[in-house]
């Protein structure tokens, strides 16, 4: 194996390792074989004795059934997830369903990052369109009402501020910048995660440290800071579609197949789906197949007219070779990059060889590894004055 091939292995390999992670470290550390310790029990060893024959031909027969039951329980998840498979690929062509429907992108958010990227940018301009949305006005309140945004520290003597537009005033278009792109990508979250714990939380970490990273790169690059942060930020939209659509299917699907076992009589298939739940390795190889073809979709269909990143979006899904993307692409995939290291490096699943072999192959100087690494990617790092 030549170098270049080892090392696209080994960025393919940790990419599906950020994945796994995603949906759970003990699931991250099965795949890559680690034995769990604290699952193991220490307790004191029971007695040896022989086996009576009659007990003999008794642990058979139940080894016998259990792997029989084993197998069959096996055979009704595959079809399961088949019927569930077919579906999303059907839907996920309807990327208007997807758009609208799962992730509920309003056209006011693409139409407000648009207007933040131009020079005749006015808060006037976006007030409107920020006011119609609900969600937006209420963190955008909560933000501005925090003790570090408050001249007046003492919460007893705080002016509270409960207008949308003054709080906008107040907030600048540079910090609405780094605002509207970092809530949005919160909004469209899933809600309920089940039984994947923190996925939430981590989707929504990663993406922000994604944006983060990449403009902290672009910033020292001379380019215009504000295309590499939204890019960063919204690459794996296509993820969270993805999760809500599997998540919401399993569920749907599930409950007919089961409504149809009962009906039908069919006792084992109906007690197999009892013991079925949402299937990690499913939906990791989902994610990591058809994640980023479907970010490009929705990116693409938010018709962004002056923030030209579906393009690079494009490369990134298309898996152009790094040395041949642009710089928007590059700038973006390195950030990415980073956010993977710290992730996979915060719960121990990158060995010291493997980051260096992703550092190599994204090409990071030694100058974007030092500002990276002083730069915290869970702080947008607001400046706002009231």
């Amino acid at each position: 194996m030549n170098t270049a091939i080892k090392q696209k292995w080994q960025i393919e390999m940790l990419l599906g390792r950020f994945h796994d992670l995603l949906l759970g470290q003990k699931f991250a550390q099965q795949q890559i074989g680690y034995i769990h310790t604290l699952d193991i029990d220490y307790g004191e060893p029971l007695p040896i004795r022989k086996l009576l024959e009659v007990e003999q031909v008794a642990a058979k027969a139940r080894e016998k059934i259990d792997s029989k039951n084993a197998q069959f329980i096996v055979d009704v998840n595959a079809d399961l997830h088949q019927q569930i498979e077919d579906e999303i690929d059907k839907l996920i062509n309807d990327i208007d369903y997807i758009y609208k429907e799962i992730i509920q992108i309003q056209d006011n958010i693409p139409a407000t990052l648009d207007i933040l990227a131009v020079k005749s940018a006015s808060v006037g301009r976006i007030d409107p369109l920020i006011n119609d949305l609900h969600w937006l006005g209420e963190d955008i309140l909560k933000l501005i009402n925090l003790p570090q945004y408050r001249q007046e520290k003492d919460p007893a003597k705080a002016v509270r501020v409960d207008n949308v537009s003054l709080a906008l005033r107040y907030i600048g278009l540079d910090n609405l910048k780094l605002i509207v792109p970092t809530f949005s990508l919160k909004h469209w979250t899933p809600h309920s995660t089940a039984p994947f714990d923190m996925l939430k939380r981590k989707l929504w970490e990663t993406g922000m440290a994604a944006g983060i990273a990449s403009r902290k790169l672009a910033e020292i690059s001379n380019q215009d800071p504000y295309q590499p942060f939204v890019l960063g930020m919204f690459h794996g939209v296509g993820n969270m579609a993805l999760i809500r659509l599997y998540l919401r299917l399993f569920d749907v699907i599930w409950e007919k197949n089961a409504r149809e076992a009962r009906e039908n009589g069919q006792k084992e298939r109906h007690s197999a789906l009892s013991e079925l739940q949402p299937d990690a390795l499913f939906l990791r190889n989902l994610l990591v197949e058809k994640g980023p073809t479907v970010s490009c979709a929705l990116i693409e269909q938010m018709s962004l007219k002056y923030i030209p990143i579906a393009s690079a979006m494009r490369e990134i899904a298309e898996n152009t070779v790094f040395t041949e993307c642009t710089p928007l692409a590059q700038t973006v995939l390195k950030g990415r990059a980073y956010s993977h290291y710290k992730f996979l490096q915060k719960h121990a699943l990158i060995e010291p060889d493997e980051a260096k072999a992703l550092f190599t192959f994204y090409k990071f100087s030694a100058n974007e590894l030092k500002l990276l690494a002083s730069t915290s990617l869970q702080n947008l790092q607001l400046r706002i004055e009231r």
